[in-house]
């Protein structure tokens, strides 16, 4: 994935900064650094069993609590 640029003979410091440059955006390596910065973790299975438990156990409630006469039902959006 790493590149190597030498110095040709008579080149001078600014064509070869370019030819570097060049290099490196045809390489794709940076514009692949910079989407790496970004990524998310994934959720792990025993973090989303969790989630998937608190909203049964959150659902399981409201249901209790309607049955009860202490919420009115949830009528949508609008």
């Amino acid at each position: 994935m790493a590149f190597e640029i030498n110095k040709q003979e008579r080149e001078t410091n600014q064509s070869l900064i370019r030819r570097f440059t060049k290099r490196l955006r045809e390489s794709g390596i940076l514009v692949g650094a910079k989407k790496g910065s970004f990524r998310t973790r994934e959720k792990s299975k025993q973090t989303q069993r969790r989630g998937a438990l608190r909203r049964l156990e959150k659902r399981v409630e409201y249901q209790r609590a309607l049955k009860l006469g202490q919420t009115k039902p949830h009528e949508g959006r609008r």
